[in-house]
């Protein structure tokens, strides 16, 4: 074969040893059939296009995937630009490689119907979920033809450049991240930065090019020392080095406000070794021969990271107070943290390697069915930017079990993350033994217990959507709703979507109405008016993302409506909506439209109380009830009358409210945790408990929550008078 100087040589040369003769004769003729289809097109460089497909593969090889990975890589392009079909591929090579050519082809194409950016990528996303769910090689593949894209993303012009880096950064980074795949992973994060912060980034390669040559030589010093001491004790022992990426560095300079000086991880002496008991054998010498900075030491190896990574990392200082990180591993940890799910392939790691396959996929079918019939495709984004590549915590459960969350994550993540139902059943949590609220964010080392109820129709706030975290709490607490509570969401949901025509201003018949509300449905694939109005109640339809699209089909039905007799009629009814008091924070103020109002915290005013408003000096309408000790008996004999104004509750519209109670207890055992689980199990949300001794074995204790009226108030306050040990509650501040 004559080979172009198109890079093929080099593959040629680079696959001879890692695959069968059988299967190198495949890959070429793959090769010849790409080189003649795509014949004299160009890349943006102007370089021969061949030369793309030929530098995928190659960075496949790197990975060491499968030769049906490599023939795939060579073909990708081909059937969408080019005259070569599926059926040709499927009849040259097998179903197997045709299959992943039309996953890597179907991953390219722009979603029939979006209309923005967003959605364009939601579906993107989508589609890739199914095809590594499908077969995870097509997403491995797509990720070494984007790592070639960065390569030579100086060919196209600057905005590109910074949509296609900030996408890498976002998306496919993170996912390649999730695989565990690292090479790929820190080159594609080092490409964004370059591009979208290139001033940070050349600062970031001076500082370390400075510090190189003593730096190697103070890292080589370091190793050889480890080694003369570490191979006494595991002979087999490997030692090498590494040097942190550059958007590693870029992370903790500009995000989290450090110097160059303060970053003690950017060289690091890595020790590999056979079993895990040589690790911790290592982990002691290392302790012994240098000091161990405290709070710097991780065991990824009893609690491993979401991708699988496991390792002992530890960051010490040498005597002259130089600080460096180490990191043990057995030789199996290297390879799963070097290639991640791509050492399947290289290295078949065990005869249950498939099984393990599956089992970290299992993340990409929770997302998919998470996602399933609901309209905010858009959260899929969401999802990849927020869960993919967290910052990690590590807690337990009472039984010792392991649970891994991303940093913030409270503990209604953590009864989720155990198992659905158990976060349905959640009315508390215990962390290390003492009651929690629950919106207490968890941290590495605790153990929780959830609290759960075994009362039947229990379940989930609506307010715990505000708190969690994690977009499988959140998915999990929406299909609860979804399934438990439709016709209260076809209700509720048919409310809120009606009060978003009232806010935009938006006046139609009723056979328009059914109309615009059909099309809308239709839009957000749903099957039926209902099943639209039960999204938006539950939550898989955000109402904020509906004003486009309400606005785009209300402007069709003016267009279609017939003209007006007269030009002076709408305009006079308009003059009388204009003079309606419009409400604000759910309070209508007599003669002022929209006007910022605020509750007063001397009497916390709630719906159903009479209230008066009170016009502040750039603080707009403060809102009291009427029987406030600060409001006049006789507002006309007051200082400043004309400041007090007439106010009411807009009955229309539901809002929440905070209110303040003080109950008077008998102090004993779990008093706390009774008041608060009776508080979960109604699903009033608690901003704050306090508790203080009084005389005679008795306890006060004051607890804020949310309430939607005076109505909602008496039904709690009812409740907690119910509590053993509880011996009265009040309105505190009222």
């Amino acid at each position: 074969m004559t080979y172009e100087n198109d890079g093929y040589k080099e593959l040629r040369e680079k696959i001879t040893t890692l695959y069968s003769d059988e299967e190198i004769a495949l890959i070429d003729k793959a090769y010849e059939l790409a080189r003649d289809a795509h014949g004299d097109q160009k890349r943006y460089s102007g370089q021969p296009y061949i030369i793309h497909p030929v530098a995928v593969a190659s960075i496949l090889a790197d990975l060491c995937m499968d030769h049906q990975s490599i023939v795939a890589a060579l073909l990708h392009d081909t059937v969408e630009d080019t005259g070569v079909t599926l059926d040709d591929v499927r009849k040259q090579f097998g179903d197997d490689v045709a299959n992943l050519v039309d996953g890597v082809t179907k991953l390219g194409k722009v979603p029939i119907g979006a209309k923005d950016k967003a959605e364009v990528q939601a579906e993107n996303i989508r589609k890739m979920l199914l095809a590594m769910a499908e077969d995870i090689r097509v997403m491995i593949i797509k990720l070494a033809d984007r790592l070639h894209n960065m390569r030579t993303l100086e060919f196209m012009r600057e905005q590109k450049r910074r949509d296609k880096a900030l996408e890498t950064l976002e998306i496919y980074a993170p996912i390649a991240h999730r695989l565990g795949i690292r090479t790929v992973k820190e080159e594609l994060e080092d490409l964004a930065i370059s591009y979208l912060d290139p001033v940070a980034y050349h600062e970031i390669e001076n500082s370390l090019a400075a510090q190189n040559e003593s730096r190697l030589e103070f890292l080589e010093s370091i190793k050889k020392r480890i080694y003369e001491r570490v191979v006494k004790i595991v002979p087999k022992a490997h030692i090498d080095g590494r040097i942190k990426s550059v958007h590693g560095i870029y992370k903790k300079m500009y995000m989290q406000n450090k110097n160059f000086g303060e970053i003690y991880d950017i060289y690091a002496v890595r020790i590999i070794v056979d079993s895990v008991i040589d690790c911790y054998n290592c982990l002691g010498l290392i302790h012994d021969m240098f000091q161990p900075i405290a709070g710097r030491f991780k065991d990824y190896i009893s609690t491993p990271k979401q991708n699988m990574y496991q390792s002992l990392h530890t960051t010490v200082i040498e005597k002259e107070g130089i600080p460096f990180e180490v990191q043990i591993r057995t030789w199996d940890m290297h390879y799963t943290a070097e290639y991640g799910i791509a050492a399947h392939w290289k290295y078949k790691l065990g005869p249950n390697s498939k099984a393990k396959i599956d089992e970290r996929l299992t993340w990409v079918r929770q997302i998919l069915e998470s996602q399933e019939g609901s309209g905010n495709v858009e959260e899929i984004v969401s999802t990849i930017k927020t869960d993919f590549f967290p910052e990690e915590v590590f807690a337990f459960t009472p039984k010792g079990d392991v649970i891994s969350l991303p940093s913030g994550a409270t503990v209604i993540d953590f009864a989720y993350a155990i198992h659905s139902a158990v976060g349905n059943k959640m009315i508390g949590a215990k962390v290390d033994g003492r009651i929690v609220p629950i919106y207490h964010e968890v941290k590495t080392g605790e153990i929780i217990n959830i609290i759960t109820s075994s009362q039947q129709g229990k379940g989930p706030s609506r307010d715990w959507l505000k708190i969690v975290k994690t977009s499988q709490a959140r998915n999990k607490i929406r299909l609860w709703f979804k399934k438990e509570k439709r016709e209260e969401n076809i209700v509720d949901g048919r409310e809120e979507f009606e009060r978003e025509l009232r806010r935009n201003k938006i006046h139609l018949t009723q056979e328009e109405y059914d109309q615009f509300v059909k099309a809308l449905a239709e839009k957000q694939k749903c099957n039926s008016i209902d099943d639209f109005y039960a999204s938006i109640g539950y939550g898989g339809i955000m109402i904020s993302k509906l004003v486009p699209h309400i606005r785009e089909y209300y402007n069709k039905i003016l267009k279609i409506r017939q003209p007006q007799p007269s030009a002076e009629v709408p305009q006079t009814v308009n003059q009388e909506e204009q003079k309606k008091p419009r409400s604000s924070e759910g309070v209508i103020v007599e003669g002022i439209d929209n006007c910022l109002v605020k509750f007063s915290k001397c009497c916390n005013p709630l719906p159903g109380e009479d209230i008066i408003g009170f016009i502040t000096r750039g603080h707009g309408v403060s809102i009291h009830k009427r029987n406030c000790p600060n409001v006049p008996q006789d507002i006309g004999l007051s200082n400043e009358p004309n400041r007090w104004i007439n106010a009411k509750w807009d009955g229309t519209k539901k809002e929440d409210y905070p209110a303040t109670l003080m109950l008077v207890c008998i102090d004993q055992v779990g008093l706390i945790a009774a008041v608060s689980g009776q508080l979960a199990a109604i699903h009033v949300m608690i901003h704050s408990m306090n508790k203080r001794n009084i005389k005679n074995g008795k306890a006060v204790i004051l607890v804020s929550i949310t309430v939607n009226g005076t109505e909602h108030l008496k039904s709690v306050m009812g409740k907690l008078e119910k509590v053993n040990g509880v011996l009265s509650v009040e309105r505190s501040g009222s």
